[in-house]
């Protein structure tokens, strides 16, 4: 066994160090569409925010969310929504509605940061 190698080394390279990036304006434009519910968990690391329920302003229906920003670049794919009612899930026209609101945001944040 040569020096510096354990029984570990097996299992692969450490990846411990290695950290999963999150697009840092879907992020932001989340957390601003969504700013209505109650924040329950944020994971930047993970790119992961679950919100309680919450009513948006002049809506009647509570809803919560699931957001997950799977990818550091500014594209739809790097996004996925989740609502729900407590009656259960949303229509997909109105997930697809707030998933545009997100992007759109994030557009705008990375536009006036081109302005600095």
């Amino acid at each position: 066994m040569s020096e510096g190698t354990s029984i570990f080394d097996i299992f692969g390279p450490d990846t411990s160090s290695q950290q999963v990036q999150v697009n840092r304006y879907l992020w932001t434009a989340s957390l601003d569409v969504l700013n209505f519910l109650p924040i329950q968990t944020v994971d930047p690391f993970t790119g992961l925010i679950v919100t309680g329920y919450g009513r948006p302003p002049g809506g009647g229906r509570s809803y919560r969310a699931t957001v997950h920003i799977k990818d550091p670049s500014l594209t739809a794919r790097s996004l996925s929504v989740s609502l729900q009612t407590q009656g259960g899930p949303v229509s997909p026209a109105t997930t697809r509605a707030v998933e545009d609101a997100i992007l759109s945001r994030a557009r705008q944040l990375r536009i006036s940061d081109d302005k600095f």
